[in-house]
């Protein structure tokens, strides 16, 4: 018997063995199987969306209805309602500042990454687990850590954080400014750095495991999308967001410790203080360091796995799986020096906006690869329209038309003009938090067979799309026009603007849109829950799947294989290859018992011993 031979059957007799052991609390709490981690993940996004869309909704409820008497919020918000039945213009900020937060940080990063490559990683490269079971344990709990901080500062008498999610300087910075500045700006500090510290640990937990944990015959042109995108995710992380760890810490300084990094001479309330020689457009370059990589930390991962559903649902090959791989690469490479597009209404010189508007404009080059690969893998495909393939067409759709909008904001001309309106809003809305969550919402009907050993119901699915996708357009769409007309962003009240009234209906009309389409997250909700319990049982491949994570028992249990870890032979896309049995060959099957569809270059490495 090898060497090897010993070591599986060894990590298999362990793995019986720990499994046997296992208690409720190292199973389900404190457990270090990558699969519960990723479900742990993802409960905590659901919660968080929940109460990030809530949150959108009662400002929605201020735009869209200014005059309207809100004193039946009063028994949930007390304070932030006046006597008068009015929201309290500061806690409105503070709203803003904490949807954009718990959404970019706690939902689409922290759910959809977290979920996705914790869940996928090993199963999909064929390994037991992640590199370390322990330190993918610490990173959730780390990250329960930071959303109890930011929970907690929901409920303090001062209210949560009120400086906009980017935080900047001086309304960060000065405790004394307003009321958000305070208790609660330390505490989103002190979660940002919990956020930090996990997300760093998940990241370079992933990258140990790709590189080092691929089952025999795994290389690296046979890995699928999703684990590519996983890849590039997890390298943007861990070199982004150390900066705003840094950026982070010095602004605690300042708070703090009277220090001066992002301060100038300033004067609060008449009294001048002592600060002198900082600069607030300092933290910004920092911020935007990450800020930017950011927004593709959140991409990413949604289109790797709609890469994957997409191809599955198209029972066709991924076309130009390379140049899928390049774009990802290129992507990954220039979301690192397009970060002062954020900055062009900042005074910076001229010339700097003009070199971070080409290399802004030409990242749009590997995005459109990407977008005209989907769309040649639909063209002419045998369509499957499962609510994951449906939610997968939605993110090409977002992606398309926020990718346009960018176009125009990554124009240092055209961007001075709209940067503080609406437009701006609308662009990222869609390009970024419409298109991932989407993704997001694609991978969970994908893969919740294999995550929970049931099936979600189909029907309930579509509508769930269909009130998502046509309710996100309703929202976002007329936000552009508004945008171009000059409605400013961050305004608690426009009606006192001549120029702004004439929008009122249009702001009823975009918050009356949202409230729908944030209660159509609640179909999803009891869909999911309802399924875990009351669904459908999993066949062993529902989609017929090529990918090796549907080769393992339906409900994998820690170790994810009981015996070997099957070897791979081919890609990951093997879909209607031509001659073949079936209208998929999975990654397992080696080519010498598929002759009758082999491709030339196929056969020509069985012949010279290089293939099985």
């Amino acid at each position: 018997m090898s060497t090897e031979a010993i070591e599986i059957n060894a990590d298999v007799h362990a793995h019986d063995e720990h499994e046997h052991h296992d208690s409720f609390i190292s199973k389900y709490i404190f457990s270090t199987d990558h699969k519960m981690i990723g479900k742990q993940f993802l409960f905590a996004g659901i919660f968080w969306a929940l109460i990030g869309g809530g949150l959108s909704l009662i400002f929605r409820l201020q735009l869209g209805f200014p005059d309207m008497d809100l004193s039946w919020l009063k028994p949930l918000l007390g304070g932030w309602i006046s006597d008068q039945g009015k929201l309290d213009p500061e806690f409105y900020l503070a709203l803003v500042t904490m949807h954009g937060t718990i959404m970019v940080f706690f939902v689409l990063t922290a759910g959809l990454s977290g979920t996705f490559s914790n869940f996928l990683i090993p199963l999909q490269i064929g390994a037991r687990d992640m590199a370390s079971g322990f330190m993918n344990m610490l990173s959730f709990w780390l990250f329960v850590v930071s959303s109890a901080l930011m929970l907690f500062s929901l409920f303090i008498e001062t209210g949560p954080a009120a400086g906009g999610w980017v935080i900047y300087p001086p309304l960060s910075a000065l405790p004394q400014a307003i009321k958000g500045s305070g208790l609660g700006m330390t505490l989103w500090l002190v979660a940002m750095v919990f956020f930090i510290a996990s997300s760093l640990i998940g990241s370079i937990n992933y990258i140990s495991t790709i590189i080092n944990l691929r089952t025999k015959g795994m290389t690296f042109t046979r890995l699928p999308l999703t684990i590519w995108a996983f890849f590039l995710t997890a390298i943007i992380g861990v070199l982004s967001f150390p900066v705003l760890f840094a950026a982070a810490l010095l602004l605690v300084f300042d708070r703090s410790f009277g220090t001066s990094f992002y301060l100038s001479e300033i004067y609060i309330g008449g009294e001048a203080l002592p600060n002198i020689g900082g600069s607030p457009v300092l933290f910004q370059h920092l911020f935007w360091f990450l800020g930017h990589p950011e927004v593709y930390i959140v991409l990413l991962p949604a289109l790797g796995i709609t890469s994957e559903i997409i191809a599955t649902n198209s029972r066709k090959p991924i076309f130009g799986y390379r140049a899928m791989i390049g774009s990802m690469l290129g992507i990954t490479i220039l979301s690192f020096v397009v970060w002062a597009h954020h900055m062009f209404v900042s005074g910076m010189n001229p010339f700097l906006g003009s070199v971070f508007m080409l290399l802004t404009l030409i990242i749009a080059v590997p995005s459109a690869v990407k977008v005209f690969n989907y769309l040649t893998t639909l063209w002419k495909g045998n369509l499957v329209f499962t609510p994951a393939m449906l939610f997968s067409i939605g993110l090409v759709s977002m992606f398309i038309s926020g990718g346009l909008t960018g176009i125009f904001l990554g124009n240092s001309a055209i961007d001075v003009q709209l940067h503080d309106t609406y437009f701006v809003v609308a662009h990222f809305h869609l390009v970024m938090g419409s298109a991932a969550f989407f993704g997001m919402m694609a991978g969970v009907y994908h893969w919740f067979p294999k995550m929970f050993g049931k099936m979600m119901d189909n029907n309930l699915g579509y509508v769930h799309f269909w009130l998502t996708f046509v309710g996100a357009y309703m929202v976002f769409f007329p936000m552009h026009y508004i945008g171009i007309a000059g409605f400013p962003r961050r305004y608690y009240s426009f009606t006192n603007f001549d120029a702004f009234s004439s929008f009122s209906d249009l702001n009823t009309f975009v918050s009356v849109a949202a409230i729908i389409t944030v209660s159509a997250q609640l179909i999803f909700v009891f869909n999911f829950f309802y399924s875990i319990y009351r669904g459908r049982k999993a066949p062993q491949n529902p989609w017929r799947s090529t990918t090796l994570e549907w080769t393992t028992p339906i409900e994998p249990g820690h170790g994810n294989w009981p015996g070997e870890i099957p070897q791979v032979y081919r890609w990951p896309y093997d879909y209607s290859k031509p001659g073949a049995d079936e209208d998929f060959i999975a990654q397992t099957v080696p080519l010498s018992e598929t002759r009758s569809s082999n491709l030339p270059h196929e056969e020509e490495a069985l012949k010279e011993g290089k293939a099985q």
